[in-house]
């Protein structure tokens, strides 16, 4: 299900709000009034957080499967992005008028079912992202990350074996399991400010 730029824009002031919400009064805000309908269905979602105006990464955590409803599982990545990245140290209140917002809205995960060898050729670069599963081992990269770091689908594989702490040959190997989905990003332009769809 495709979302418009209306959902889309109310999922990142959502994302702003939850976590603004929760640094002043250490609360989980519920869905507002007036959510669409359409962010009660369940989704996977992500929600970055970057530094205003470098771009740098400052957050990003998520859903990578349809466990809950959208609007649901928006509010809890923001909170976890901002406060429980392991990578980063937490948010604070004072940061917020230098970070943007930006969530990617995940189709389900679909299975990758080809040899090893084909995998290059079973992805494609600025459209799919990717989940690698291998023993206890699991790593996610969105589909805007290999188009922001200018990465072909060789380094792609590479990158997500990386992320799941795995060596970067890993996806060679016919035990580990690679599964690809597409996403819908919505970010705003500057802190606060417009929200956009972003094609990769």
């Amino acid at each position: 299900m495709v979302l418009s730029l209306k959902e889309g824009e109310f999922l990142v002031k959502l994302s702003r709000l939850a976590v603004e919400k929760y640094l002043k009064e250490g609360i989980k805000i519920p869905p507002p009034k007036d959510t669409p309908p359409s962010l009660f269905k369940e989704r996977g979602v992500f929600v970055t957080i970057k530094r205003y105006p470098s771009g740098e990464l400052r957050g990003c955590i998520g859903y990578p499967e349809p466990i809950m409803p959208l609007v649901y599982a928006t509010i809890d990545a923001a909170i976890s992005a901002a406060t429980k990245d392991p990578r980063f140290y937490p948010v604070n209140l004072q940061e917020l008028p230098h970070l943007t917002f930006e969530t990617t809205v995940l189709t389900p995960p679909e299975p990758i079912n080809v040899p090893p060898q084909e995998l290059p050729t079973a992805i494609k670069v600025g459209k799919d992202g990717l989940i690698v599963s291998c023993g206890f081992s699991r790593g996610l990269l969105l589909p805007q990350v290999p188009v922001e770091w200018g990465w072909n689908e060789r380094e792609f594989l590479s990158q997500t074996c990386l992320k799941a702490g795995l060596p970067p040959d890993c996806w060679l190997n016919p035990n580990c399991k690679f599964y690809k989905f597409q996403g819908q990003i919505f970010t705003e332009v500057e802190p606060y400010g417009e929200v956009v769809e972003e094609k990769t």
